[in-house]
């Protein structure tokens, strides 16, 4: 399996192919960053990429994996990256 590319990369194949400096491209990539974590709470979409959504869980019960006694786990908000339709496509192949 091939290993992901990293910042550096991403940025030097943009720059190439937008025909920019790698700084230019490395800035860009940080400002799509701050800007996702900013409108993460309203949901933030990267067409043709995909949906980062902030969505509140309910407090329900588990268990504990080692003594199997049932403890209460509490609400909180969790990050979630929804996959777009084109990039499950394009990746995945149609059905």
């Amino acid at each position: 399996m091939a290993k992901a590319m990293t910042k550096s990369q991403i940025a030097e194949h943009l720059a190439k192919k937008v025909e920019i400096k790698k700084s230019q491209a490395v800035a860009v990539l940080d400002e799509i960053a701050k800007l996702s974590y900013k409108e993460a709470k309203n949901s933030f979409t990267l067409p043709g990429i995909g949906k980062i959504v902030l969505m509140q869980r309910k407090a329900r019960m588990g268990r504990n994996p080692q003594t199997g006694a049932s403890i209460k786990i509490p609400a909180k908000k969790v990050v979630k990256f929804r996959v777009a339709k084109t990039a499950k496509d394009a990746i995945l192949g149609k059905k």
